[in-house]
């Protein structure tokens, strides 16, 4: 393997990327025993750093600047001067680049942005991408490549492309598989794949890349026509009957990262064993600069997106449409996909955010550009309230997640006292005072759509699917409604593959605001859609308007039927994922034996696999029945006069990034008149609050 060291010099010989290149050079420089006489790793290193120093100003965290710590405006010769701490640091930040690599999962790869195998750049992206390829052109991979990789007990109840609402291939615009090569009869079909990307640092660049060794490796590559949501990629590779796609994104991770997400020919994310085959692959692949690099593949033309539109305008919806809605994009690229899926389905045109409706990878107005995230919403919320609109709504950055935010009914202000320190003032009394919002949490607005959908769909065989850390009252609703209900690990990649033999797919969601919405036919994307979400949510809001009635109305229409289920998440962010892992080692040792004064009933170890899921990282804890209000425990026994009430928590590492997460749940029955719906919320309100408070005694990270 050679020296870290050794290690750079041989990135710096390959790398087509003169902004790390720049900044390998720099670290390099910083850490050579004597810079005078050292022979440069290739000639033009210094060429190449002036080359990139316009670059690098536009591409955050990857420029020399950012590894050897040099302040803005703040020349190299000047750290320079303090040799032995800037040798250190150096050291410290080639180590970082090459002690370790990506890894490449079912997620992908996601990462920091900068040099080296533990980062995302081009050589990275490359090597994925040549990967990926040599396996899509292995001999086990065939026209049955839908079902590779995939669980024995998911192959069955995979939806077909025509089950799951797969629309005819539209000939305009779509490019010609026999202008792309198609085989002649006999010949093995050759490998096709789309790629897509948003407008984070790199992605375009990361984008072409892929097409270019995709072609060069003599694979048919199609490439989308501008920065495009996620879902529309994932539209793309059912509708083009492709046998990979990739989508060049890190969600809505910080500005400084990137990503590469990977799916197969049956338009879902890889799962085991496929991604460790195609990271088998990778570590089998050479330098990229011996790699033969093509340079025919397709731009598609706007028909692509023109076709996501129209079939996603065929998903169930109602007929109202007198709505007021919101909407940011939060510097991301679903803008322009949702004006025009609104405008496709009928709604009204949305009020934007301007100061976030533009794509900005630094995005400039938010500390992390994920909805979920205090402060997020703050300027669509106020927005919204300026103009009166019946409702907010929030794309994450790639538009696969949708955040929704209801008014609160208006208060009145009181009579004005004819005495006392306010006397005479101003204020009309019961004038109303500004509305206050509520954020709608992931597992709020999934009960909500999943009622929505079963009501404009029909079919025993309907299948409603969530992952083991969102909400229990989806298998309610779905008991409710006579249709089927399965729960999965977490992520679309395993919702999606679900659905049992028989079983017709028709919505899936999980809490951290991820929707896939169907119709009759299933879902149009096989994964998580932002924009597909924010129409049926509109929908629902619309047809709820329309009867005099809001969200927050037919929230408590279900508390009533299914009992409150409160729900919440606390995470722990970690600069070391070690600590995650050793956390969770000590959690396995030694459990708890109560939480938040409740006792822990039962520990199941979802590593170990349960309820005939694959193993996965995790532990979830059952805690003894709450009792929600002192006032009705019986005198005689102190049992609860509420039965069925119940709890628990779920506690695992973030796949895509350094957190530990932990998922609560707090159901309680509401009473047969039905007018304790807030008083029950808010009892269930302060369990989850204590349930936090003992989960952050639990896990004191440093």
């Amino acid at each position: 393997m050679g020296t870290y060291r050794e290690r750079a010099l041989d990135w710096l010989a390959q790398d087509p990327d003169p902004v790390t290149r720049a900044e390998l050079q720099a670290l390099l420089d910083a850490t050579a025993p004597s810079h005078a006489g050292e022979p440069q790793a290739e000639a033009g290193a210094e060429a190449a750093t002036g080359e990139a120093e316009a670059e690098a100003e536009a591409r955050t965290g990857t420029g020399a600047e950012a590894a050897t710590g040099r302040s803005e405006g703040r020349p190299v010769s000047a750290i320079a001067a303090q040799a032995a701490q800037a040798a250190q640091a150096a050291q410290a930040a080639l180590a970082d680049r090459f002690g370790a690599k990506l890894e490449f999962g079912t997620a992908g790869l996601r990462g920091e942005l900068g040099a080296g195998p533990n980062r995302m750049n081009r050589v990275t992206v490359m090597r994925a991408a040549a990967g990926l390829a040599a396996r899509l052109l292995a001999p086990t991979t065939s026209s049955s490549h839908a079902d590779a990789g995939q669980p024995p007990y998911a192959k069955a109840g995979r939806p077909s492309h025509a089950k799951a609402g797969r629309p005819p291939r539209a000939e305009a615009g779509r490019p010609s598989r026999a202008d792309a090569g198609r085989p002649s009869p006999g010949e093995r079909p050759v490998p096709s794949v789309v790629i897509g990307y948003d407008a984070r640092h790199g992605s375009e660049q990361f984008a072409r890349d892929t097409a270019g060794v995709m072609t060069g490796a003599g694979l048919t590559a199609w490439l989308m026509p501008r920065t495009l949501p996620t879902p529309v990629l994932a539209f793309a590779l059912r509708f083009l009957g492709a046998d990979a796609g990739v989508m060049v994104t890190a969600s809505h991770n910080p500005p400084r990262d990137n990503g590469y997400k990977v799916y197969w020919g049956d338009g879902a994310q890889i799962v085991p064993p496929l991604d460790a085959e195609i990271s088998d692959a990778i570590d089998a692949v050479g330098r990229v600069d011996e790699l033969p690099v093509g340079d025919g593949w397709t731009v598609l033309g706007e028909e692509i997106v023109e076709a996501y539109l129209q079939s996603l305008a065929k998903t169930p919806l109602g007929t109202a449409r007198d709505l007021t809605v919101a909407y940011t994009a939060l510097h991301g690229v679903g803008a322009t996909t949702l004006i025009q899926a609104f405008r496709h389905a009928g709604f009204p045109a949305p009020l934007l955010v301007d100061e976030q409706i533009t794509p900005d990878p630094d995005f400039p107005t938010v500390a992390f550009p994920n909805p979920e995230e205090p402060g997020a919403m703050d300027l669509v919320l106020r927005l919204a309230e300026s103009q009166g609109a019946d409702l907010a709504i929030a794309n994450d950055p790639d538009a696969d997640r949708c955040a929704v935010a209801v008014p609160l009914p208006p208060r009145a202000t009181p009579a004005a006292p004819t005495s006392g320190p306010a006397a005479g003032s101003t204020a009309d009394p019961g004038q109303d005072i500004p509305r206050e919002w509520r954020m709608l949490t992931g597992d709020e607005v999934g009960g909500l759509l999943a009622e929505h959908i079963l009501r404009h769909t029909s079919g025993s065989d309907r299948t409603v699917v969530t992952t083991i850390v969102s909400s229990s009252l989806l298998g309610r609703i779905a008991a409710a409604h006579g249709v089927r209900f399965a729960e999965s690990l977490t992520g679309f990649k395993w919702i999606v593959k679900a659905a049992g033999p028989g079983d017709r797919f028709v919505f899936g969601y999980e809490e951290a605001l991820g929707y896939c919405v169907g119709g009759d036919d299933g879902p149009i994307v096989l994964d998580k859609d932002g924009i597909g979400a924010a129409l049926a949510v509109a929908g629902l809001a619309a047809e709820a308007k329309r009867d005099g009635r809001t969200l927050l109305d037919l929230l408590d229409d279900q508390a009533r039927r299914y009992g409150v289920h409160a729900t919440g998440q606390l995470s722990f962010r970690v600069d070391d994922v070690a600590l995650i892992t050793d956390a969770m080692a000590r959690l396995r040792k030694a459990p708890p034996s109560e939480l938040a004064g409740r006792a822990v009933t039962a520990v199941d170890d979802l590593a170990a696999g349960v309820g005939g899921l694959p193993p996965t990282d995790g532990l979830r804890f059952r805690l003894d029945p709450a009792r929600l209000d002192p006032a009705r425990l019986d005198p005689a026994t102190g049992d609860s006069e509420q039965p069925g009430s119940s709890a628990r928590v779920v506690v695992r590492p973030s796949g895509t990034e350094p957190k530990l997460k932990c998922y609560l749940e707090v159901v309680a029955p509401v009473g047969a008149s039905g007018d304790e719906v807030a008083a029950v919320r808010a009892q269930s309100a302060a369990e989850l609050t204590a349930l936090r408070a003992a989960l952050s005694v639990l896990f004191s990270f440093p």
